[in-house]
């Protein structure tokens, strides 16, 4: 049994712990703390997994024995938290994304690398049916030269959802809609997209009250040529709309939307493949647009842990997401 502290018991962190309670009743991985600066939610979440509830992240880190840290926290506190598991010897699990800025990404990378503890990034939407067909397609060449990567991300965001917590939509801690809502998406454009050669956007705040932007268009120039394309938004009316990935190649075009990359829209290749008697089952129907991939992901997280399997979205991968991130040009109109 893994051993997990789980850190940060606000809106994510039930996923988390829906995932690992899994887990538990096959005798894989169990929650042993919880921690969050609001006692309530540390011992509500500590109530719901048989386990201590903390409001001191270091002393948690000292009172307990763990295998890994799952980080749930605000996104400007990952990498300040990841250094302290890192110290303490304790691999990582951290939301997404990484971080707020590469400076301090980096910092928690090199402490990792010191430490040498596994640094694992959660991006579980690699981990859906829709979105594994999508890159068996892609590994196996069926797209031909692609032209373009294209993603939606045409969500709404309530001013009370901001208003509810003093971190959201700040640039130290949130980073905005791309960076927040978005980073998922980010992150699957630069993986079937590959190295980037340029990135330019075009941002403004136009209705909630927050520092960073709430609509946002980017563009990326990928030095194969490809151009990758992601817009996003929290002010769609009136509720979510689309989240969706399209590829478009020379010898095939494939969409995946739903509420949360969960289905195949669109399949259309230049010839036929076995793969394509999968397309029905790789439709899934989850609850919300966290989807259902915290499971997979963390089934994939022991694996690496016990050394069967190489990480699939090291801290050192998830930092090309923050980089797009950094680089897009962020400018109020």
């Amino acid at each position: 049994m893994y051993k997990i502290a789980l850190v940060g018991c606000g809106r994510i962190s039930n996923k988390h712990i829906e995932a690992i309670e899994t887990l538990r009743s096959e005798s894989l991985a169990e929650i042993v703390a919880c921690c969050d600066i609001i006692k309530e939610r540390a011992e509500d979440a500590a109530q719901k997994t048989d386990s201590i509830a903390y409001t001191d992240y270091k002393k948690m880190l000292k009172d307990i024995q763990c295998d890994l840290v799952s980080l749930c926290t605000p996104s400007g506190l990952h990498p300040y938290q990841a250094i302290v598991a890192a110290e303490a010897g304790i691999n990582i699990v951290s939301e997404k994304p990484q971080g707020c800025t590469l400076e301090a990404c980096d910092a928690a990378i090199r402490a990792a690398d010191i430490a040498r503890v596994h640094y694992l990034v959660i991006k579980q939407n690699r981990f859906n049916p829709s979105i594994q067909l999508l890159r068996r397609a892609f590994e196996a060449e069926r797209f031909g030269r692609i032209y373009m990567i294209l993603a939606n991300v045409l969500w709404t965001r309530p001013q009370s959802y901001y208003d509810a917590a003093k971190w959201r939509g700040t640039y130290e801690f949130d980073g905005g809609c791309l960076s927040n809502q978005s980073s998922h998406y980010v992150d699957l454009v630069q993986w079937f997209g590959g190295s980037v050669e340029n990135v330019l956007a075009e941002s403004s705040t136009q209705k909630i009250r927050m520092e960073a932007e709430d609509t946002i268009s980017v563009v990326i120039k990928f030095r194969n040529g490809c151009i990758g394309n992601i817009n996003a938004t929290i002010l769609t009316y009136p509720k979510n709309l689309e989240g969706s990935l399209t590829i478009i190649g020379d010898k095939g075009t494939a969409r995946v939307g739903g509420i949360a990359l969960n289905k195949i829209v669109h399949w259309e290749f230049e010839s036929k493949h076995e793969m394509d008697a999968d397309l029905e089952s790789a439709d899934t129907q989850p609850s919300s647009v966290y989807g259902s991939g915290h499971l997979p992901y963390y089934r994939h997280a022991l694996n690496v842990l016990a050394g069967t399997e190489e990480a699939l979205c090291s801290a050192r991968e998830a930092r090309k997401s923050v980089e797009i991130i950094q680089k897009a040009c962020v400018r109020k109109i």
